[in-house]
């Protein structure tokens, strides 16, 4: 089945106060739009990402990052029917279905995603609605069933009748259209409405108006349409992925010993028996083997590969690096821009010095199998410490060390006696 998505990312977020898009704010050190992006990766063709506030912004960050998306530019504003039709030029030869969904909901999963696509397919249906069911449903639009229990309409909350307003089921917001038989709306839609905006929503009626068959999926976990309007909403899907995410690897045989207190990253792997001690932070992308020991206070700042039986000890902070297996960095150390090999000892406050200042440039620092390296050494990048290396502690190492040596540039210890007496 072909299929392409249609990501609405447009909107100021107003409440947020701020000078970045919404979208672009960051949940764990990745932004709210690259979440749906990535769910949307596996499972479509192609994107379209409708832009409007701070567009240039966001089609930086979307040109940098995917390849299977493109951005389009909606001005003006006119609500999220008229965004949709933006990118009608596009598609106009398309016969395939398109998905649709918002760009501040990162908490959809590709599973979810998945399913509503195979759902809409095996229903053979023109539009399916992903519903979902909430105690307390302000502020969402409710869902409107037939007696056949298709769906008949969506009513937004600020158009809603005293009897509508207590429905329970809403609008998630993401939808499945068959693109050939749909299209054709978004030339016909009105802004009947108290905005004056030209609704998504409206297309409900009107395939109904022209005997289309409009279904409805209901989302057992509606956590996962949580979007974002505000700092405070950004706190609480942060918790909220986090605490999923922990569940996830307790359930795989991951220790968490205060999960109150961790915070993981969904972009996060972890092997059975490693134990995260509490108050360590794992954001971006990173891969942790078997065995391993992280924390307490380790933060792990994205593009990290560590293997099985390694230790991450107190206050060590990790930046793009591979580490083998059987290493220990026990305290307050820096790691970044690193390769370290297996039975490497990093003694503690040891810096690998890898960002030059001046010329803005990032270098790697290699450290291969079996180096010692002595507390309160700075290892200055770019340089290699080669198999069995040793480093005295104290030491700033500027240049490569051979195989089996001892490196040290400790000034020789002056002892001055009685230089204060009493």
């Amino acid at each position: 089945m072909e299929l392409k998505t249609i990501i609405l990312a447009a909107g100021k977020g107003t409440r947020m106060k701020s000078e970045t898009p919404k979208v672009l704010h960051k949940i764990m050190d990745k932004t709210l739009l690259g979440y749906v992006l990535d769910n949307v990766n596996e499972i479509a063709d192609e994107s379209f990402v409708i832009v409007g506030h701070q567009a240039e912004q966001v089609e930086e960050y979307v040109k940098k990052g995917y390849k299977k998306a493109k951005t389009i530019l909606q001005t003006p504003q006119l609500g999220t029917g008229h965004a949709v039709s933006m990118v009608c030029p596009y598609l106009e030869e398309y016969t395939g279905q398109i998905l649709i969904l918002c760009g501040d909901t990162p908490l959809i999963r590709e599973k979810t995603l998945k399913e509503f696509v195979e759902y809409h397919q095996k229903t053979e249906s023109d539009i399916t609605v992903m519903s979902t069911i909430f105690d307390n449903p302000t502020n969402y639009g409710r869902i409107i069933r037939e007696n056949d229990n298709s769906i008949k309409c969506i009513v937004e909350e600020k158009d809603a009748t005293v009897e509508q307003k207590s429905i329970k089921e809403v609008n998630a917001g993401i939808y499945c259209i068959n693109w050939a038989k749909i299209k054709h709306v978004f030339t016909q839609l009105k802004p009947n409405n108290a905005q004056g905006e030209y609704y998504l929503t409206d297309i409900i009626e009107w395939g109904k108006s022209q005997g289309l068959k409009v279904n409805g999926y209901i989302l057992d976990d509606n956590t996962e349409i949580y979007g974002i309007n505000s700092r405070q909403n950004l706190a609480e899907a942060t918790r909220m992925m986090n605490k999923r995410k922990l569940t996830e690897l307790m359930e795989n045989g991951v220790t968490i010993v205060d999960p109150s207190n961790t915070w993981i990253s969904e972009d996060t792997e972890i092997g059975k028996d490693t134990i995260i001690y509490p108050s360590t932070y794992l954001e971006g992308k990173n891969k942790i083997g078997s065995n391993c020991k992280i924390g307490p206070f380790a933060h792990f700042r994205g593009d990290v590969e560590v293997a099985d039986n390694v230790k991450i000890g107190n206050y060590v902070e990790v930046k793009k690096s591979k580490i083998s297996s059987n290493t220990n960095a026990g305290h307050l150390s820096y790691i970044g821009d690193s390769e370290v090999g297996s039975h490497v000892n990093i003694g503690a406050g040891t810096i690998t010095a890898n960002f030059n200042p001046i010329t803005n440039v990032k270098s790697k620092t290699t450290i291969k199998d079996n180096v010692k390296i002595g507390s309160n050494s700075v290892i200055v990048a770019p340089v290699c410490l080669d198999e069995g290396a040793n480093i005295g502690a104290g030491s700033v190492i500027t240049k490569d060390i051979k195989s089996w040596s001892l490196a040290l540039t400790r000034s020789p210890l002056k002892i001055i006696e009685n230089w204060i007496k009493h």
